[in-house]
């Protein structure tokens, strides 16, 4: 397990002393430089120097990166391997060293995944002569952000069912059936729906135990919004799901187009939705897509399903009449609300 303890100011000075004679070699001033970048992005504490033997040709270094908020105090530690052929003729190597991430054990796949950082289509692309290790760094964590936030998932839903069951059994003298809790379009609001406001919600799309479902409305004011997001957020079924409300919204008020989009916990997904409002040149609209997570991670896929369920609600409420053409009946099914 990667050692946690803080670095020692003996640490510290064998970085520097690191960058040092890396700067003075003409040979390998480019990465003496990019470890001093490092180092003033991460903070001095964040790197460590591992021990160089006289016959090793390999440069490692340990760097300690703290996850972005709300995950305080959860962090992970990458060991990075530098040829003496970087970045001229080889990539980085990188190598998680965390064994866990917040409470929960790394598995076999993120760690395969890490040390595939440069040779993986879902990695960082590698130029040859380019410094890419903070590209190579920031992948790592987004993807540990994401398996960490998956993993949370899981164990919410977990909790659910035990309550829903334990509910369920108090209430009906028996044990509750657990896949009640699966997506029903038959819930019921609690909150009303703004005057006016026609939810078109698109049939779910299914892959690998998760589903998403897409809804789509029309919007005259920018003040609708949290109102429906509110109305969305009161139904049962909508609201026990992993990311309930994953949105994004355009509206025009007069000569000002007003627009903002929310992830929900599913990070970069709302601006992903945003983007596709903005290419398709839809206003005066919102699209809110919900996933329910299945326990299976689903990689960059399930940015895909988010596109095509929020894209599924805007064909089916005719936003898309004036970019694919004529309108076509109820083309993907669905119903409206």
């Amino acid at each position: 397990m990667a050692s946690s303890r803080p670095s020692s100011p003996h640490d510290l000075q064998q970085v520097d002393e690191l960058i040092e004679e890396l700067l003075s070699s003409p040979a390998h001033e480019v990465v003496g430089s990019e470890i001093e970048v490092l180092k003033s992005i991460y903070g001095d504490e964040a790197i460590r120097s591992w021990k160089r033997f006289p016959t090793d040709d390999t440069l490692r270094f340990e760097m300690t990166i703290d996850f972005p908020s709300p995950y305080d105090g959860v962090k992970i530690k990458v060991l990075i391997s530098l040829l003496t052929t970087y970045p001229e003729e080889s990539p980085p190597q990188l190598q998680l060293l965390s064994r866990y991430i917040g409470a929960f054990g790394v598995d076999s796949v993120l760690f395969g995944s890490v040390l595939r950082t440069f040779i993986s289509a879902n990695g960082v692309e590698w130029t040859k002569g380019a410094v890419c290790v903070f590209d190579g760094l920031q992948n790592v964590l987004d993807r540990c952000v994401q398996w960490y936030e998956d993993h949370l998932s899981t164990q919410k839903a977990g909790e659910v069912l035990r309550e829903y069951a334990s509910e369920s059994h108090h209430l009906a003298g028996q044990p509750a059936a657990l896949d009640e809790l699966a997506y029903t379009p038959n819930a019921q609001e609690t909150i009303d729906l703004p005057s006016g406001i026609q939810i078109f919600e698109a049939e779910p799309i299914l892959d690998r135990r998760s589903t998403f479902v897409g809804r789509a409305c029309a919007l005259t004011d920018p003040s609708q919004v949290p109102l429906i997001l509110s109305y969305l957020s009161s139904d049962r079924h909508i609201a026990r799901a992993a990311h309930p409300t994953i949105n994004a919204w355009r509206c025009q008020v007069g000569k000002i187009l007003h627009q903002d989009n929310a992830d929900d916990g599913e990070t970069a997904a709302g601006g992903r939705l945003s983007h596709l409002l903005q290419i398709l040149e839809i206003d005066n609209v919102l699209v809110v897509v919900t996933r329910y997570y299945g326990g299976i991670h689903l990689g960059p896929d399930r940015f895909k399903h988010i596109n095509q369920a929020a894209r599924n609600a805007l064909e089916l409420g005719g936003f898309l009449d004036d970019v694919d053409g004529p309108k076509k009946q109820n083309p993907r099914g669905g119903r409206k609300r």
